[in-house]
């Protein structure tokens, strides 16, 4: 037996070992069981990125994590989040700078914040802007669904109000429609290395008649362990009010954001867009908001042409004036609807008209308030719920929960966890009527004091969609933030198998 074999044997039984309930079948094979369906089973370690929150001496942040209690996880574990710069921080000094220059290195990172147990949430604040990206792993007990956001207050300048991002997985493409480079907003797209080696990464902007032409978008280098926050301006000479941002990443993988801030209009975080798809779902716009645009993107070269569907609490209705949009291939498009919500809940619904159907991606800019007090957030085109979702960083007022079934009828449960500084978890199960969102009754845990965490599971039906609005009103400003909730990923399907020695025969 040659040494080539004797490799692949010692491979393939390493492999066996590592996926424990794996199994792989030749077709035609015999002596054999049949394959079975694959096992869902806890992931077993998660990494997060926490982008550096903001550059404002004003600025008041807080960092939430929190793991729900997960059957199958066994009893070891840890979630933790760490400085990915030294405390003397890149991150003040983020305004103004341009793609290429050179994000500092991080160094051995200090511990921000530990999680203490599964089911209950645990929180730090920071103040200032010197506050550096945070960098997480959780593994274990900890790993599946944990969840951290970043909240950050400014009491004014550009973007006052509240401004709160869900931390997010590293990965090598994004997608962020509802950009901008005109002269009022200053939005930076932050990107966050994790890793011990230089991603690199290319930035491409998309206006309403294409491409924008860019200088420095390419093969920008992000060093391990920091957070670069290249602004949008610094890019391209040309001023649009509706941008679609593509961060592709070639080398690497990073965490990415958009910090979307305006002068009159406060700002927020601007979360990537689900994948481009031919339907798509943005969930819990709320009743309130005064102004509502819509920006969509198709990335392939064909158009699209949608419906525009609003799943109200009393069923779909169609936009009055805008039952349609139309989006050329590789350009942005854009529509104002107003204050379409008219003191109701609801969710966009968009799905292609007939014969008409090309993948894209999409986001809502949503206005509250008026005149001087007006404030602006973000809701990106939002994955399903699907066996799980949570949300960290509830209050005991100004919390609002919204669920959409717009396919068919969902019945899901909803948990809210003991708070971070004690009480008690309480469920409650609802249904979803199809084609309608509904702003839910939270139910409230016992006793709880601090925050605490939301957690939507399905039950049955078809697909929810679900995202949260936080309110803040600081001097008569309504501030307010809105996170969806995708499916959390926790649990991974593990096929089951046996080891078959014969295909190295083969």
């Amino acid at each position: 037996m040659n040494r080539t074999t004797l490799s692949l044997i010692a491979g393939a039984s390493a492999l066996a070992a590592i996926t424990g309930v794996a199994a792989l079948t030749m077709p035609g094979a015999t002596g054999t069981n049949p394959a079975k369906a694959a096992a869902e089973l806890p992931v077993e370690r998660t990494s997060l990125v926490c982008p550096a929150p903001s550059t404002s001496d004003l600025a008041e942040t807080t960092y939430t994590s929190f793991t729900p209690v997960t059957k199958g996880t066994g009893n070891d574990g840890k979630a933790e989040l760490r400085s990915g710069v030294g405390e003397s921080g890149a991150a003040a000094d983020a305004k103004g700078k341009k793609a290429g220059d050179a994000g500092k290195v991080g160094k051995s990172g200090k511990s921000v914040l530990t999680a203490k147990e599964p089911g209950k949430p645990v929180s730090e604040d920071a103040s200032g802007g010197d506050s550096p990206p945070l960098i997480g792993t959780a593994d274990g007990k900890f790993a599946p669904g944990w969840t951290v956001q970043e909240t950050t207050e400014v009491a004014a300048g550009t973007g006052r109000g509240v401004q709160g991002v869900n931390c997010t997985a590293p990965d090598t493409e994004f997608w962020f429609p509802g950009a901008s480079t005109a002269p009022d907003r200053t939005d930076y797209v932050h990107l966050t290395n994790p890793d011990d080696s230089v991603a690199v990464v290319d930035i491409e902007l998309y206006g309403k008649d294409g491409a924008l032409e860019t200088t420095v978008g390419e093969g920008i280098k992000v060093q391990p362990h920091s957070d670069e926050p290249i602004l949008l301006s610094t890019l391209t000479s040309e001023k649009q009010d509706n941008v679609t941002v593509h961060v592709n990443v070639r080398g690497g993988r990073v965490g990415a954001s958009v910090q979307a801030l305006d002068d009159k209009l406060g700002g927020d975080w601007l979360a990537a867009s689900a994948d481009p798809a031919e339907s798509l779902v943005l969930p819990g716009i709320p009743k309130d908001a005064t102004a509502v645009r819509l920006v969509a993107f198709t990335p392939g070269d064909a158009d699209a042409d949608l419906k525009v569907r609003l799943a109200s609490p009393s069923g779909a209705i169609t936009p009055a004036g805008n039952e349609t949009l139309h989006v050329k291939a590789g350009m942005t498009s854009a529509v104002d609807l107003g204050d379409v919500m008219r003191g109701e809940a609801g969710s966009l619904v968009l799905t292609p008209t007939d014969g008409s159907a090309a993948p894209v991606v999409a986001a809502v800019r949503v206005v509250r308030g008026k005149g001087a007090k007006q404030e602006t957030a973000f809701i990106p085109a939002s994955r399903p719920v699907g066996a799980r979702a949570t949300v960290v960083d509830n209050r005991a007022k100004g919390t609002t929960l919204s669920v959409t079934a717009p396919f068919g009828s969902a019945k899901v449960k909803i948990t809210a966890s003991a708070g971070s500084e004690g009480g008690t978890a309480a469920s409650k199960t609802y249904t979803i009527k199809s084609g309608t969102t509904q702003d839910v009754e939270v139910p409230v845990p016992g006793g709880v004091k601090g925050t605490y965490a939301l957690t939507v599971e399905s039950l049955s039906g078809g697909p929810a969609y679900a995202s949260r609005t936080l309110t803040v009103t600081s001097e008569g400003v309504p501030g307010f933030t809105v996170q969806a909730m995708p499916d959390d990923r926790g649990m991974v399907a593990v096929p089951e198998a046996d080891e078959d020695l014969s295909v190295l025969q083969k």
